[in-house]
């Protein structure tokens, strides 16, 4: 009993008497006492191993030493995950100017020109460049197989064993890592010998002091708490599906890099643009597996639980209208016909077709009883991609000087406010190089300052808590408030309770991943709900039912997150 009153006090003091405590204790998670494990020293240090983050890797190994750091096993990532494809101009019935004017109007009036154009333009040469080092797209005759998904105009996506596009292009870039395979014939494109592999290893915080980054704090089970120092580092860490309890995200998506470059003080961007997947598999007891958009671009219907098709009652597209519009429609049906799902319907396409070209669909499916001739599928939106993120330029470049950012945990302005469909992995690629590039070329090849770390940082405090607990109350509540649809009441109630939970786990000072997961996971979830507040309009996948207009007047423009300030511009 007294143990638990003397709690209850240090609680009250910390959380209640010292309004300051939160803003000290957000310069790093960890005392800088506690990192005793010999230093290591590289030319770059990348932070995560999906698509965008090896390409940086490869490229920025032509200027030197690299280390690849990755959460958990190399193939553990979003990338690995993806299925639809690669949107990419290699048709002849397509155009530059129909992709950028489709990924433009798609983003709701947000996206940068600039950005797009090099998306666009850039794109082809770097699949090229993957179809060398041994991608395999599937092709017939010696011609890619293109397919169409939602907001396209053309079809112009190319994907890789029907819907495993993913796969394909993780395991080719891991192969050259390890120099498995290689057979360029454009170019030398890089020099394994300068790589290093560091799996299941955890970046708890940058190290940046007077605005420069100088490396990274580092833990891995064998080797404990360590500093890895490098000239220049690449944060590709991924996004932050997993702060939704509904999400195709892979488990690692928790937005550590995003928390980790808003506690250095860096510059965040849009951070309101969640977008949700339409269709991910819903049936009791199984992750939200993701079901491509592909397979409606190949026809399959969507119908409500009385097997009537709706689509075409809220876009003229139908089936095929941008992913915020499909979404909100099956929540819209959902509520209509009082059900917790709507149906994916494949019947009408040859099984034999279906198998070949959605091998993972029909096995997935198979896996839990559904037969995809013979059965309607389940599905409801799940979070999918996040789209704001560490604010970078169109050479990754960040606010902080020797940082830079690529894929889903960058905000490059690609994408606006809700991103075309199957451009992420093409701007992994894009942008991705460009910073390795840019890495590379003002790679400065001199001793690397070490620097002196803040000096605030958590307190010990003597009581436990249930991480897991915690970790899904907060994923319930940014499910059913800060989902497909947001209102301020809802907002401000999550507002409220993330805010309470941030008092005390934050103030903590944890031993492992998981208490360091749970904090980067309640800091995303806060700036998502604050930037959510501040957009009283709806515009892309941020659909506010107290602000259903958009609103160019006012709203035409982007919110900045920085540590103690937010901005419009």
């Amino acid at each position: 009993m007294y143990f638990y009153i003397f709690q209850t006090f240090v609680f009250i003091y910390f959380y209640r008497i010292s309004p300051l405590f939160f803003k000290l204790t957000m310069e790093t998670l960890i005392d800088p006492k506690r990192l005793k494990a010999e230093d290591i020293t590289t030319d770059f240090l990348v932070i995560g191993s999906g698509v965008a983050g090896l390409e940086a890797a490869l490229v920025a190994s032509r200027y030197g030493k690299v280390m690849v750091a990755t959460k958990k096993k190399l193939f553990d990532c979003n990338t690995n995950e993806a299925q639809g494809g690669v949107a990419v101009v290699l048709s002849e019935h397509d155009t530059y100017a129909q992709h950028i004017s489709d990924t433009l109007e798609v983003g709701n009036g947000l996206c940068s020109k600039g950005a797009v154009d090099v998306l666009v333009k850039e794109g082809p040469k770097r699949v090229k460049e993957l179809v060398d080092i041994g991608a395999d797209f599937d092709s017939e005759n010696g011609n890619f197989l293109f397919t169409k998904e939602g907001g396209h105009s053309v079809k112009r996506i190319i994907h890789a064993q029907g819907d495993a596009t993913g796969r394909e292009i993780e395991k080719t870039l891991i192969s050259c890592v390890h120099n498995l395979h290689c057979g360029f014939k454009s170019r030398t494109f890089y020099s394994s010998k300068n790589i290093r592999i560091l799996e299941n290893a955890f970046c708890v915080d940058l190290i940046v002091e007077d605005n420069k980054c100088f490396g990274a704090c580092m833990f891995t089970a064998k080797k404990g708490l360590f500093s890895v120092f490098a000239d220049k580092v690449i944060l590709a860490s991924g996004g932050a599906g997993q702060v939704y309890r509904e999400t195709t995200n892979h488990i690692v998506a928790t937005g550590d890099g995003i928390a980790m470059v808003y506690r250095a003080g860096g510059e965040l961007q849009d951070m309101e643009f969640i977008q949700f997947h339409p269709t991910a598999l819903y049936v009791a007891g199984t992750s939200r597996l993701l079901i491509s958009e592909s397979v409606r671009g190949e026809g399959g219907i969507l119908r409500n639980k009385f097997g009537e098709e709706f689509m075409k009652k809220y876009h003229p597209s139908g089936d095929l209208a941008p992913r915020d519009i499909v979404s909100r429609a099956i929540v819209q049906e959902m509520k209509n016909t009082d059900s917790p799902n709507v149906y994916l319907d494949v019947r009408n396409m040859p099984y034999s077709i279906v198998k070949k070209r959605f091998p993972n669909l029909v096995n997935i499916c198979e896996k839990v009883g559904l037969e995809v001739n013979k059965s309607l599928i389940p599905v409801r939106p799940s979070a999918h991609y996040t789209i704001g993120g560490v604010k970078a330029d169109l050479k990754g470049r960040t606010s902080i000087n020797g940082l830079f950012a690529c894929g889903e945990v960058s905000c490059s302005g690609v994408h606006g406010a809700n991103r075309l469909a199957s451009n992420s992995l093409l701007e992994g690629l894009v942008f991705g190089y460009r910073a390795g590039k840019e890495a590379g070329e003002t790679l400065e090849k001199k001793r690397i300052k070490k620097p002196v770390y803040p000096k605030t940082h958590p307190a010990h405090l003597p009581f436990n808590l249930d991480l897991e607990d915690i970790k899904n109350s907060l994923k319930s509540y940014m499910t059913r408030n800060v989902g497909i649809e947001r209102k301020e009441d809802k907002l401000k109630e999550a507002e409220d309770k993330i805010k309470f939970w941030m008092d005390y786990v934050l103030a903590r000072e944890f031993s492992s991943p998981k208490g360091w997961e749970l904090q980067n996971m309640l800091t995303v979830a806060s700036l998502i709900v604050k930037a959510a507040l501040m957009r009283t309009e709806s515009r892309g996948v941020h659909y506010r039912l107290d602000y259903p207009k958009r609103n160019d007047k006012i709203w035409k423009k982007h919110i900045l997150f920085k540590k103690e300030e937010a901005n419009e511009e």
